[in-house]
């Protein structure tokens, strides 16, 4: 409490134009006092007009009241100043540069508080009162500080633009009307106001409505972005894996060729050396026979050398190691051809798997969500020629048609294959499915499951796991020979209440998360949407068939390109 007398006392010998301590204080007749200097000021400028006004009441004086020093005030002034304490605003009061400031306010300016846009200035607090106190003040209009108020002045006639001119599209004073503007189509600027009010409300809500549309894009986007990075590191993992196998094969192909080169090469090399120690034994044992002829052939003992030439003479049959050196040679060499034909054989499955890989990888591209296709000529913009894999095929079906077209045939005998459907009536399309694609199923017989799938769908046995739309692997429409379809997911069923046909066209937006089921009619003009699914996909779907055991039943993959 003490605390605020204090801060009463110093407003009390504050001077409301400065908003300072009083300097050589005076009193105007009306009782408000002021800095001399101040005071002067303010009526210096009223000079020709005879009427003299005080600034914070508004009371007028004819003729300009004489001064005279108010002595308490100043002995009031000069004990407060010994208190030290300061008599100004804080400094946060103050306009700086980037504020609007007061423009009644003399020496430094305070922020202003509001501006009045018929008086076409602002105000701070202490001077705003006035348009809260005096009645023709109070009905001026009050808006938050402006620096643009001298641009509602009008630049031909000084006076405040309170119209619109509609032909120039301009904000005019009231005398322009009657001259620059005479003629035009004018209205208040409170008119125009509320008129362009309406269309602003309208513009607003288209925003709002972007807003909404970009948001939804946004979060699509950020869902595919999760969808896309779980997947790509999915399928990084998987393809070291796979490479890591790869290149764990070819170490221990690259080691297996080695060792057997090795062992060839050591097998042969150790017969060599056998071979060589017994020719060397039968060089020595002619070089003896030789010395032995030598000595013989030297002897003067006729009778001797008949007697020992018989048996020096009968040499053994020389092995022929002729054939050793050719089959070694032989191996070698087929080995070395071999090899990289080896090489160049998996160059060209590689290359050919890896051109299918960067296919894929392009078709991926993430962009923003499109619109879907309205016509059956829209939609064929993404036709895919749709194949079945044989090795996902159930004994129980065959396939013609160059594998477009299934039947039910029960004498079949399929070789094992682990992608192959073992108990239900099922297969999957040889292409995996990204992007966006378009496909139609024409079918006959009782009933079908339409549908795309997981490549890890489960294949062993007959539970929902396996069964499309049965498990969250799969997505199905079932369609009934009277042309009624339900829709399945995860084994939680809807019901579509449309009419159908016997051909179906299925629309697949993979990045945006969209599968879409269409009856095409007999026409091929006209298609009806059936059912539309949106979500999230992880990873590229399978074209998927399942059919009910009945031997007029086919199924056919339509050519559509």
């Amino acid at each position: 409490m003490a605390q605020r007398g204090v801060q009463l006392d110093r407003e009390a010998i504050s001077c409301s134009i400065c908003l300072d301590l009083l300097k050589d204080p005076v009193t105007v007749p009306c009782g408000h006092s002021y800095c001399m200097s101040c005071i002067k000021a303010h009526w210096d400028k009223e000079d020709g007009r005879d009427v003299y006004s005080c600034p914070q009441c508004r009371q007028t004086f004819t003729p300009r009241p004489v001064l005279g020093k108010n002595t308490m005030l100043a002995v009031l002034v000069e004990e407060l100043k010994k208190t030290g304490l300061q008599a100004a605003p804080a400094d946060h009061c103050y306009a700086g540069a980037e504020d609007v400031a007061c423009d009644v306010c003399t020496g430094r300016k305070l922020k202003a508080q509001k501006s009045c846009l018929q008086c076409l200035a602002s105000f701070c607090e202490k001077h705003l009162q006035p348009h809260f106190e005096a009645a023709p003040l109070q009905k001026h209009k009050l808006t938050d500080p402006s620096r643009t108020l001298q641009e509602n002045v009008c630049p031909h006639h000084d006076e405040v633009m309170t119209m619109f001119c509609r032909t120039d599209q301009q904000p005019v004073c009231y005398l322009c009307p009657v001259d620059e503007h005479k003629g035009h189509e004018t209205a208040s600027a409170a008119a125009e106001r509320a008129e362009r009010q309406r269309e602003f409300e309208e513009s607003r809500q288209s925003i709002q409505q972007r807003i909404q549309d970009r948001e939804k894009d946004v979060r699509m986007l950020q869902r595919d972005g999760a969808a896309i990075n779980s997947f790509a590191d999915r399928v990084v993992e998987e393809s070291e894996e796979v490479f890591t196998q790869l290149i764990r094969l070819m170490v221990r192909r690259r080691s297996d060729v080695k060792k057997q080169v090795r062992s060839q090469q050591e097998t042969k090399v150790r017969r060599g050396k056998e071979l060589q120690e017994k020719l060397e034994e039968e060089i020595t044992e002619l070089r003896r026979r030789e010395a032995e002829l030598e000595k013989l052939s030297n002897t003067e003992d006729h009778i001797q050398f008949l007697r020992d030439y018989p048996s020096l003479s009968q040499l053994s049959e020389p092995a022929d190691i002729s054939d050793m050196y050719i089959h070694s040679l032989t191996y070698f060499e087929e080995l070395s051809v071999a090899l990289p034909e080896l090489l160049h054989k998996l160059q060209e499955v590689l290359g050919e798997k890896w051109t299918k890989i960067l296919e894929l990888a392009a078709e991926g591209d993430v962009s923003l969500p499109q619109p879907e296709p309205m016509t059956r000529a829209e939609f064929l913009n993404y036709a895919r020629d749709i194949t079945m894999d044989p090795n996902t095929l159930n004994n129980d079906l065959t396939l013609s048609n160059e594998d477009r077209e299934i039947t039910i045939y029960s004498d079949n005998s399929y070789p094992s294959h682990p992608d192959r459907f073992t108990e239900l009536w099922q297969v999957l399309s040889k292409e995996g499915l990204t992007g966006r694609c378009y496909w139609e199923v024409e079918w006959e017989g009782e009933e079908i499951y339409i549908a795309v799938a997981y490549k890890d769908i489960c294949r062993e046995g007959s539970s929902d796991d396996c069964k499309f739309g049965y498990n969250d692997k799969s997505w199905a429409l079932f369609c009934y020979r009277t042309y009624s379809f339900t829709f399945l997911h995860n084994s939680v069923e809807t019901e579509i209440s449309a009419d159908g046909s016997s051909r179906i066209g299925v629309y697949l937006d993979h990045g945006a998360g969209t599968l879409s089921f269409y009856s095409v009619s007999d026409t091929l003009t006209t298609m009806t949407l059936l059912h539309k699914v949106q979500t999230t996909f992880t990873q590229p779907l399978y074209a998927g068939l399942h059919v009910e055991f009945s031997y007029s039943y086919t199924a056919e993959f339509c050519k559509l390109r």
